[in-house]
């Protein structure tokens, strides 16, 4: 019977010390099923405390600030209405948040990006012309319509121009 040879064996230990280095990679399991947020507690350690469970309702969970039609009478042009952790307590600790845009004719919303998010913008009405730009300095653009969606890379410059006819409403998800 031949002997593996000391590099063989090293290789098959390294190869068994990596193999479970994906799994640390993933997002952590949340330890509670929902932290909806205390907004009026005195004591913030990093975001709000979670409200007690005996106190949520279902209404918690529910936000209708995106239905109401946002004031464009600015210099750009539009206007955004921000479904957060302040205004939606139910989206604490979930890592994500809603955006919705109004552009009036022309409006804009200039370029910025977002260096902790992902943003997907999704068309609800109108013609509006999404463009990033890459690292790279290349440029990606498209005129979206209703029910389009145009992802946007974390942390890539960005911005959004209603080239139709009309006022247009659009949903940014981050």
């Amino acid at each position: 019977m031949m002997n593996p040879s000391p590099l063989y064996m090293l290789s098959c230990l390294v190869v068994l010390l990596l193999l479970p280095l994906p799994s640390l990679f993933a997002d952590p399991d949340p330890l509670q099923d929902f932290c909806i947020a205390d907004l009026n507690a005195s004591t913030l350690v990093n975001g709000f405390p979670c409200k007690p469970a005996s106190k949520v309702t279902s209404d918690d969970f529910v936000f209708d600030g995106l239905s109401k039609e946002g004031n464009t009478s600015n210099i750009f042009g539009s206007s955004i209405i921000s479904a957060n952790v302040l205004s939606f307590p139910g989206l604490n600790t979930l890592g994500v948040s809603l955006i919705r845009a109004d552009l009036a004719i022309g409006g804009v919303i200039p370029p910025h990006s977002h260096p902790r998010a992902t943003e997907a913008v999704l068309i609800a009405s109108g013609h509006i012309l999404v463009g990033l730009v890459t690292t790279g300095n290349v440029y990606y653009s498209k005129v979206l319509t209703a029910g389009q969606l145009f992802i946007i890379p974390r942390g890539l410059v960005h911005f959004q121009l209603n080239v139709g006819p009309g006022k247009s409403p659009f949903l940014h998800l981050l």
